[in-house]
């Protein structure tokens, strides 16, 4: 941060569960928060990265070191509120300049209640995450005229410890929707902005278990009319139904814990419906099927993350959030990979040998992020069509 803005901006305390203490400025709401601290290496994309459901209950760390010089606008939203328990940034820039921005990044914060730190040393952060792996951590934001003291650092470090451990949280059924909703708006244009799907192709029953709108939005680009169901609604409400496909999204916390859809994903793609997962999604599928997953040191979140695709051998750039992921060793006969994480070898991509229903790891929908991907969203109308057909 630019030293002419520190004496605008109070103090704040970043303590992590090991002890380890970061003082900055509070670029957010005054008060205290609590949660996963994990980095993101994606250049953009903040606002949206700030509103995606996946991210419940984790303090996010933006490793690019200039955060909010385009502003904020009310269009790139993934939900209808901040859902990251918190924001770590390096630099806060003096302006933020873009012809859609309707007020700066520290305001928008402010007002949707999200505590924030800056000007703190993000690339010292990000070694300690990345050699450790992620962590709980308190985020402390001052008001004006507070001082930072040894009660109140020591009283962060204490609420960093006392947070609980992701493995094991249901997050799912906490971010999602109460009640179904119908969903027809396709993707943005320059200049005209959000349109309408008007001739829908297909019926597709979404499960909200923390759905981004832009993943909608892309269904709904390909001719799809979209009714989005609460995470726990049980698979005889959505086959009564007759969609022709069925979704399964991206969402928050640990997939073990979620039986209900578990069990309601084991049903529907038992009936021979088409259906895809994305990112929890994917997990869930995985765990319906049979195999495990497990929760990963090193967490993958960015838009830059290398995926290979096993069948053409093509790579793509990604967008990655999730601290999860499927045991590649416990995949049932009925279950192949189709795709796999560079970085890491993680599994990133199944289908199901003998029905209908696929999944994938990352967030193919690029929001924040590349593009690469998106051809998954083909493949998914594709297969309703030729159910469609038969």
């Amino acid at each position: 941060m630019l030293l002419s803005l520190q004496g605008t901006f109070p103090p704040a305390i970043l303590a992590l569960a090991d002890g380890t203490v970061f003082i900055g400025n509070s670029i957010g709401a005054t008060g205290t928060t609590v949660g996963e601290v994990v980095f993101n290496t994606s250049l953009t994309g903040y606002q949206e990265i700030l509103t995606d459901p996946s991210y419940c209950q984790q303090i996010v760390t933006l490793t690019y070191p200039h955060i909010g010089n385009y502003g904020v606008n009310a269009e790139d939203v993934e939900a209808d509120k901040v859902h990251a328990a918190g924001l770590i940034i390096k630099d806060l820039p003096l302006l933020a300049s873009n012809f859609r921005s309707t007020e700066t990044l520290s305001q928008y914060l402010v007002r949707e209640n999200t505590v924030a730190i800056a000007n703190i040393d993000t690339r010292k952060l990000t070694r300690l995450l990345r050699t450790k792996g992620a962590q709980n951590g308190a985020i402390v934001g001052l008001a004006s005229g507070e001082a930072v003291t040894q009660s109140l650092i020591d009283s962060a470090i204490a609420k960093a410890k006392a947070a609980p451990s992701m493995a094991g949280l249901d997050l799912a059924k906490v971010v999602s929707t109460k009640a179904p909703y119908a969903w027809t708006q396709n993707e943005w244009k320059l200049g005209s902005g959000y349109g309408e799907l008007t001739q829908p192709e297909f019926h597709v029953v979404a499960f909200d278990y923390g759905v981004k709108k832009n993943i909608l939005r892309m269904l709904a680009e390909r001719g799809c009319r979209i009714t989005v169901v609460p995470a726990q609604t049980p698979a005889a409400d959505v086959l009564a139904m007759k969609p022709d496909g069925v979704f399964l999204s991206n969402g928050p916390g640990d997939p073990e814990p979620c039986d209900y859809a578990i069990a309601a994903t084991r049903t529907i793609v038992d009936s021979g419906l088409p259906t895809f997962g994305i990112c929890l999604g994917h997990q869930i599928m995985a765990l319906a099927a049979g195999a495990k997953t497990f929760k990963m040191t090193n967490s993958h979140h960015g838009g830059n993350h290398p995926v290979k695709d096993l069948d053409s051998g093509r790579v793509s750039i990604t967008s990655q959030n999730h601290g999860f992921a499927v045991d590649m060793e416990t995949l049932p006969a009925n279950l192949r990979a189709t795709h796999i994480s560079l970085f890491d070898g993680t599994l990133q991509g199944l289908e199901h040998k003998d029905k209908p229903a696929f999944c994938f790891q990352g967030h193919p929908e690029a929001s924040p992020g590349p593009h690469d991907i998106a051809y998954l969203f083909d493949r998914f109308t594709d297969a309703m069509r030729a159910a469609k057909a038969a």
